[in-house]
């Protein structure tokens, strides 16, 4: 069993930056991938952000170049650095963790454990 925590959310104005921290606990960190999704009102989950037990990195095309994933394994911490933000950035974001199975990293069913979300709001 793994309980994830995210924290860092927030309502601010188009072009600023927030980071997003995600506190994992209960297993060994570092054997597991870990994703950042995002779902605002009235449509699916999507894809954001990965990063491999092996260090490599994955982003969604909507958000390449502006968004950064990081992992501290010794905090046991997952981060999501973003910049630039935009309107349409608006969701609900949750981190994600698993082995990924037969699944690739931008795949929800990738990721066996999932935090509750932050909510992250951008203005015009």
């Amino acid at each position: 069993q793994v309980q994830l925590e995210e924290s860092g959310g927030g309502l601010v104005q188009a072009g600023v930056s927030l980071r997003l921290s995600c506190a994992a606990s209960g297993r060994t960190f570092s054997t597991y991938a870990m994703g950042w999704f995002r779902q605002a009102p009235g449509k699916e989950r999507e894809f954001v952000a990965a990063i491999s037990w092996g260090g490599g990195y994955y982003y969604a095309d909507s958000v390449k170049g502006r968004f950064t994933i990081s992992r501290d394994n010794a905090k046991n911490t997952v981060y999501l650095q973003m910049n630039s933000l935009k309107p349409e950035d608006t969701a609900v974001y949750s981190c994600a963790a698993g082995r990924l199975g037969a699944y690739s990293h931008y795949d929800p069913r990738a990721y066996e454990y999932w935090g509750q979300g932050t909510q992250v709001t951008v203005s015009s």
